[in-house]
């Protein structure tokens, strides 16, 4: 059962179809999720997407894409920090529907989709960026997060121009759009 839903996660045409269509998917989850988003839930959404997207925007300000072995910022306490910011995120936008099937559906299907792209990423980085990166695999957790580094000092990094570079910026303006845009229909509109 779990080796035919990884092959589904993994199959090269379901993942070529899904990347063309994520937009037009998106706008309609985003379509259906205002028609059924509950008003009072809005703060409590708001703000666990917020602690995503404040994961995602210190991964964007601390990333050197396929150029360097970036173990500073939040990839000092966990190898994925982006992905783990985008469950965050998306979360946020689950719980406004106040139904638990959904929130339980969208984190089985979350975890499948980052631990096979996780690994397919693993699998590129490792050819790219040699015994560094398996040394840095070795150190670092996959998902969880490990606080005892904390202390290190590269957890601090956070370069503004790395994030602009890596349009972190484009990122929070559009969470902070639908967020003003689903208040502003949820309050005024519906």
């Amino acid at each position: 059962m779990l080796q035919t839903v990884h092959a589904v996660f993994n199959h090269p045409v379901a993942r070529k179809l899904f990347l063309r269509l994520r937009y037009v998917l998106a706008l309609a989850l985003l379509v259906w999720l205002a028609a059924k988003a509950d008003a009072a839930l809005l703060p409590m959404g708001f703000l666990m997407s917020l602690l995503g997207e404040a994961i995602q925007l210190w991964s964007f300000a601390s990333l050197v894409k396929n150029e360097q072995l970036t173990a500073r910022g939040p990839y000092v306490l966990v190898r994925n920090p982006m992905y783990l910011g985008r469950f965050f995120l998306i979360l946020g936008a689950v719980l406004l529907l106040g139904n638990w099937y959904v929130t339980v559906a969208y984190v089985v299907l979350y975890y499948f989709y980052m631990f096979n792209r996780v690994q397919r990423e693993e699998v590129r980085l490792a050819q790219l960026l040699g015994q560094p990166y398996r040394n840095y695999c070795a150190r670092v957790n996959r998902f969880l997060p490990s606080f005892g580094r904390l202390s290190d000092p590269a957890v601090r990094y956070f370069n503004v121009a790395v994030m602009v570079h890596n349009n972190g910026h484009w990122n929070l303006l559009s969470m902070l759009a639908f967020y003003g845009a689903l208040w502003g229909y949820l309050t005024y509109w519906r």
